[in-house]
């Protein structure tokens, strides 16, 4: 990481915006509403208030570290870049035919999401290389410089800002893809290219299709979006390079963003994985529910070993109520984890079966909760927390923002309580209970899908709304711990600060353990770490540190299968360059692996790698363990406020604590909240809170042992 003193991370999400500065003397923070026509602004907003408030100096920022929902913003709204897709001929359709299968089986008036790029934009040429990289079609120059002539010769008006190219097979050998490229940028030098043996290079050419097409579409508008915000700090006073996160969860520099933009897709939530695997290492906890409730979305994420599980494909813009299957497949590296819209804007209503649904419409930032009084009239999560006395005006912290517990009261009337017939406040609780079940049913699908008992871990709860709801969540989950640490409303820009430079290298290539070539596998394996090496040095070059050069560390994955299966399941790979022996010890670790996944090993099927993986990073730093508190000294209660508590259904008499005011040791039993200027925490009726070390408050329920149980 950059040396120096004072840096900067920024998380533009759906509602608001977080920035942190963090310098020697300490570290400061504000979320301000996320400004949809230039996010930009925002931020800089959000930085002048730090600075300030710091008593610092922009010109003396070391490092700015950024992550923006900007990308996934126009994916699923579409307004990128027009854009041609150039394919094999055969292919054209692959986008629109997906693979055929079915998100909803027994809807029979079943809707498959529109494709990113239409028909009439996507072209064919009758080039075509094999599964093994043999050439069964040769690259046909004629043909491709009368494609690049259509391409180019179209009106003003339906000019292509971007082109994506993505043929068969490239993943084994993409001169096809390169040589098209150069073509058409010798004619249209000013155009976006993107090739899928670049931005996806593995196999399945449907999610390889849509990850280049995608990275195509919001090239253009990432590429611009990013030179105006490095232009405008620079002018704002900072000297200072400017990284991204991308979505695996590591520090990308901005050429390498511009260039490949679809990697931050899922930036933010990656920030706040981050975040709990910092906080999960200090405190030794091995296996971590990640919950991270903002004001458009709550994400899950399972920790273990102080390491967020990791994916190679994810999905964005869902259209079917967060349907797995419904959306557009990116081939990315990623931090797994399940998404759902339950934010604190998430908007609420009544089905035609008389039943209350919560989201995954929000309200973000405009017009925001009809508490905000910005325009919004349709009740939300944070509508109903404000009515059921769970937050307060006094307390919100928001600038700008004076929550209105009377527009609250009229946005749920109107489109709750009087369908429903119910009164104001139970039509709130219903509102509260239905968005902690589906959170709670999405931890228990994640939990199972990968073979976790979720009860079995600690939960870490931040962003905005997690404090809030978490307590509610961990028993309705099992969970017996739950840690809400210091910054947690703004836990994923801090958890920028905490990224390593990364990059990981994907690439698909089969090979069977009966018929190991280790010779092919080490030469893919070193090019593979060159070329995240390549990534991340380059990175490390725009860093103004000026100590010794840090480490980089290498993981390497194989991903492999029984011959026949449809998926694979990653394998670790240890040690160094493969021998004679190499296939034998890699179906070895695949069994072991297999059998952890799914509880046995299959004998005498034949085993294969389908896919490999090189991940480059900086080295972690070490962290300082944090030893568990018991509780010192009980907390004298100065003040007390009506609040329905979910666990009881009933009202009770809840004490009020400010956090600045408490010390490590400190214990308040529920029914109580914990407040500060941007989230509140709530600890239930049949739950206590006790003060960690490094100002974690640690909840447990009040009839275990204590803080170590």
């Amino acid at each position: 990481m950059a040396g120096g003193t004072m840096r900067i991370g920024a998380d533009v999400g759906g509602t608001f915006t977080d920035v942190v500065l963090e310098t020697d003397a300490g570290m400061f923070s504000t979320k301000v509403l996320t400004t949809y026509n230039a996010p930009e602004r925002g931020i800089l907003d959000g930085v002048a208030t730090v600075v300030a408030e710091a008593g610092a100096d922009l010109a003396d920022l070391s490092t700015f570290i950024h992550g923006t929902t900007l990308a996934t913003n126009a994916l699923i709204a579409r307004t990128g870049a027009r854009t041609a897709l150039v394919t094999t001929a055969g292919f054209r359709d692959t986008i629109e035919m997906r693979t055929e299968s079915r998100f909803e089986q027994y809807d029979l008036n079943l809707v498959l999401p529109t494709p990113l790029i239409e028909r009439k934009d996507r072209h064919v040429l009758a080039e075509r290389i094999s599964v093994d990289g043999q050439v069964l079609r040769p690259f046909d120059e004629a043909e491709a410089r009368a494609l690049v002539d259509h391409l180019a010769d179209r009106p003003d008006d339906e000019a292509y800002e971007a082109v994506a190219i993505g043929f068969i097979h490239a993943y084994v050998d993409g001169t096809h893809e390169r040589r098209f490229r150069d073509l058409l940028l010798e004619r249209l030098p000013g155009v976006a290219v993107s090739i899928s043996s670049e931005v996806s290079p593995q196999m399945r050419e449907f999610e390889r299709f849509n990850t280049v097409c995608a990275n195509a579409y919001v090239q253009p508008l990432m590429a611009s979006y990013l030179r105006e915000l490095d232009e405008q700090l620079q002018a704002s006073g900072a000297r200072c390079p400017v990284y991204l996160i991308h979505s695996g969860g590591g520090l990308m520099s901005v050429d390498s963003a511009a260039r490949f933009p679809v990697r931050l897709i899922e930036s933010g939530p990656a920030g706040g994985a981050i975040f709990a695997a910092d906080i999960a290492a200090r405190h030794g906890l091995d296996a971590v529910l990640s919950y991270d409730m903002g004001g458009t979305t709550a994400k899950i994420c399972l920790i273990e070993d102080h390491t967020p599980s990791t994916a190679k494909t994810f999905e964005v813009a869902r259209t079917h109520r967060f349907t797995k299957g419904s959306g557009m497949p990116i081939s990315i590296p990623v931090i797994e984890m399940i998404e759902i819209g339950a934010g604190g804007g998430s908007v609420a209503g009544v089905d035609v079966l008389g039943q209350i649904r919560v989201g995954p419409l929000s309200a973000g930032s405009e017009p925001g909760p009809a508490s905000y009084g910005l325009g919004g009239i349709r009740p939300t999560v944070t509508d109903a927390d404000l009515v059921l006395g769970r937050l307060s005006a006094d307390t919100f912290g928001a600038p700008g923002i004076d929550l209105s517990d009377e527009a609250a009261r009229a946005a749920l009337s109107s489109d709750v309580a009087e369908v429903l017939d119910l009164d104001t406040n139970e039509a709130a609780a219903g509102v509260a209970e239905v968005v902690d079940e589906n959170m709670a049913n999405a931890a228990r699908v994640h939990a199972v899908e990968n073979g976790k008992d979720v009860a079995k871990y600690t939960m870490i709860a931040f962003g905005g709304g997690a404090p809030l709801h978490a307590g509610r969540l961990c028993d309705k989950l099992d969970v017996e711990e739950l840690l809400v640490p210091p910054g947690a409303s703004v836990g994923s820009a801090i958890g920028f600060l905490r990224a390593p430079f990364a990059y990981e290298a994907l690439r698909s290539q089969h090979e069977s353990a009966d018929a190991f070539n280790a010779e092919a596998v080490n030469r893919l394996l070193s090019d593979m770490a060159d070329e995240a090496t390549s990534f991340v040095t380059g990175a490390l070059a725009t860093s103004d540190d000026a100590g010794d050069p840090p480490v980089l560390e290498t993981e390497r994955w194989a991903f492999m299968r029984y011959a026949g299966q449809g998926w694979e399941i990653p394998v670790r790979l240890d040690g160094g360059p493969f021998d004679h022996l190499g296939g034998e010890l890699l179906a070895n670790r695949f069994e072991k692996a297999y059998e952890e996944f799914f509880g046995r090993a299959i004998a005498g099927l034949a085993i294969e790698a389908i896919g490999w993986s090189v991940r480059v990073a900086t080295r972690r730093p070490t962290v300082e363990r944090v030893a568990r508190l018991e509780a010192i000294r009980e907390v004298a209660i100065q003040r007390t406020r009506a609040i329905h508590d979910a666990g009881t259904d009933t009202v009770v008499e809840a004490a009020v604590v400010e956090r600045d005011a408490l010390s490590p040791g400190d214990r308040v039993a529920g029914p109580a909240v914990i407040v500060e200027p941007q989230t509140t925490t709530w600890v239930s009726s049949n739950r206590q809170m006790v003060v960690q070390a490094d100002g974690c408050l640690l909840i447990i329920r009040s009839d275990a042992e204590g803080p170590g149980r």
